[in-house]
């Protein structure tokens, strides 16, 4: 008898697609293709080296530490290096105890669904969104109740109506810095209200912050967590995008209940992050080298980011808009109503260039006529070329679509 594995899955598997991302990820591993859609760091300036001797001496140190099973809750000296310096680059009072480190902020977001996710729970979380956060509520069977954006980030008025009429939000989802996959930053004024609104109405926040220190132009803000005086907003870091995503390696910052409650959520998924990884970074961070190194990102990426808006305002036609992304890694691309961003995809990919289509990053579906574009992992002379090709495309899809519709 031949089993029949789909009448056999459990029923939230229903809702588990592949990640858009990763699929194009696939598509255009060719050499030859320009890809302005993963959200990847630029490999030239992994800090190979530091990591290397950072290894060695775990191995020669403690490496029979290194080796062993450890705490749930996270190397001790990572976590107490992590307190203070969100504290002196945030203004995020912690403690160690606070602080949980995570398989990348990823299974910060499954955690956080799994403690307090029932079916048919709702998120509310902003239009457009984090591809990954969907994909991670989504398996806990949530409904989402959307907030819609403008260029100072989510619109909290529209927030806090919805807070008055929906009954089942469990959870508030935000970035306010330099959001995936808009670029937008949420405002002061804003901040301020949300960490009011998850106050009044109970509902904790999710900031979820990987991009907060790539700020290119413009003064810092406040983090939502360091405005936080009732403990109702969760924050979730990483090192992925400053110094290597390969490792995983990210962390939650909770109090009370939500923090004991996310430790027993790990235990029975992975009983700990890797002991030797956490030790490394440890010692790769201890000294300083994070704060210069990402200095030196910053001066990258800000150039790319540069070369990027430049060649947008050449060769991108009229009616075509973009976001004002001051940081992160990240332009969000606004075509004419009348184009389907992954009609346009399937162009481009012949042109030798990829993007990713908005849609998926629409809870709702909508979204059809956007595009992410990441500036982060290509040369700026790659950039503008793709760019260019990217105009070309958007101009013959724009000539056809103006045929067919008359």
């Amino acid at each position: 008898m031949t089993i029949n594995w789909q009448q056999l899955f459990a029923e939230r598997t229903a809702r588990m697609q592949a990640s858009d991302i990763r699929e194009i990820l696939k598509v255009i591993a060719q050499p030859d293709i320009i890809s302005l859609a993963g959200g990847l760091p630029a490999p030239e300036l992994f800090p190979v080296d530091h990591f290397r001797r950072a290894f060695e001496w775990v191995w020669e140190t403690n490496g029979q530490a290194a080796l062993q099973y450890s705490i749930t809750e996270g190397y001790p000296p990572l976590r107490q290096f992590l307190a203070a310096r969100m504290a002196r680059t945030f203004g995020i009072r912690t403690t160690a105890e606070e602080i949980l480190i995570t398989n990348g902020s990823q299974q910060g977001l499954d955690l956080l669904g799994k403690i307090f996710l029932d079916p048919g729970d709702k998120v509310a979380l902003e239009r457009p969104s984090y591809l990954g956060a969907i994909q991670a509520f989504d398996q806990y069977q949530a409904e989402y109740a959307i907030v819609p954006m403008d260029e100072d980030g989510m619109q909290t008025e529209a927030l806090e109506e919805l807070l008055q009429r929906e009954t089942r939000v469990k959870l508030i989802y935000a970035v306010p810095n330099f959001q995936n996959p808009s670029g937008r930053t949420m405002s002061l004024e804003r901040r301020q209200h949300l960490v009011r609104l998850s106050a009044k109405f109970g509902v904790p926040v999710v900031e979820d912050d990987p991009y907060g220190e790539l700020r290119y132009e413009g003064e810092p803000l406040p983090s939502l967590k360091s405005l936080d005086t009732a403990g109702s907003v969760i924050y979730l870091g990483t090192f992925s995008k400053i110094l290597a995503p390969g490792f995983r390696l990210g962390w939650v910052v909770a109090s009370g209940a939500a923090y004991e409650q996310l430790v027993l959520a790990k235990q029975p998924t992975d009983l700990q992050t890797a002991t030797a990884s956490q030790m490394a970074f440890y010692e790769v961070c201890k000294d300083g080298f994070v704060d210069q190194h990402v200095e030196r990102i910053k001066e990258v990426y800000g150039e790319r980011r540069l070369t990027m808006l430049r060649a947008m305002q050449t060769y991108f036609p009229e009616g075509v808009r973009w976001s004002n992304a001051q940081g992160g890694l990240f332009f969000w691309v606004m075509l004419p109503e009348h184009i389907d961003a992954r009609e346009l995809l399937v162009d481009a990919i012949k042109e030798k260039v990829a993007f990713v289509a908005g849609q998926a990053f629409h809870a709702d579906g909508s979204g059809r006529n956007t595009m992410r574009l990441n500036f982060s992992n290509a040369t700026p002379e790659k950039l503008e070329e793709a760019i260019k090709r990217l105009g070309r495309t958007i101009e013959r899809r724009v000539g056809v679509t103006n045929v067919v519709r008359g």
